[in-house]
């Protein structure tokens, strides 16, 4: 699956922190500016569910 995460550069890294513990991260894009809000990021993850969280 392919996921966007936008904020703040804490706030991208903090959520990106959480989802691996759910989903196995395949592909991180760099971080690309905002064009509206300056102080924002938005990064694309390629990701799976990871094994051990599968029911």
């Amino acid at each position: 699956m392919r996921i966007r995460l936008h904020g703040t550069p804490t706030e991208t890294a903090t959520a990106l922190a959480a989802i691996t513990q759910v989903l196995h991260i395949r592909h991180v894009t760099r971080p690309y500016p905002d064009r509206r809000a300056p102080t924002h990021q938005r990064i694309h993850l390629d990701a799976t569910p990871r094994e051990d969280t599968r029911r």
